[in-house]
């Protein structure tokens, strides 16, 4: 699906609205990311989950802000995993790899917070 399709079907799902792009709140998203991954960088040593926890959070932020600079933002239960698609299909084929990892991190993730919350 091409990215022009896919933002039309995420709209009309309501998996992303439409939202006034904001510089100020996209530079507090990437100087979140970056701190994150400081923060990811200092506790690789100390405690390798949560050192994952933060990166996966870092690269959240930073594809936040990237779909806020586009004029969206996600606005399902799915929040996640439709800043992940968003991701892909604005990226493409190049970056394939790198989006394949990210969404793996969301999905481990997902899966440790649901066997702590039962």
């Amino acid at each position: 699906m091409a990215y022009e399709e896919f933002l039309e079907e995420s709209l009309s799902k309501g998996l992303l609205r439409r939202q006034k792009s904001d510089l100020r709140a996209v530079e507090k998203l990437i100087l979140r990311a970056h701190k994150d991954l400081k923060t990811a960088k200092a506790n690789i040593n100390i405690d390798e989950g949560i050192a994952y926890t933060v990166a996966y959070l870092a690269m959240l932020h930073a594809a936040r802000a990237f779909i806020l600079l586009k004029g969206f933002r996600p606005a399902d239960g799915y929040q996640h995993k439709t800043v992940v698609e968003f991701i892909s299909h604005f990226l493409g084929k190049e970056f394939k790899v790198i989006v394949e990892q990210f969404d793996r991190m969301r999905r481990k993730l997902w899966l440790l917070t649901v066997s702590f919350t039962e």
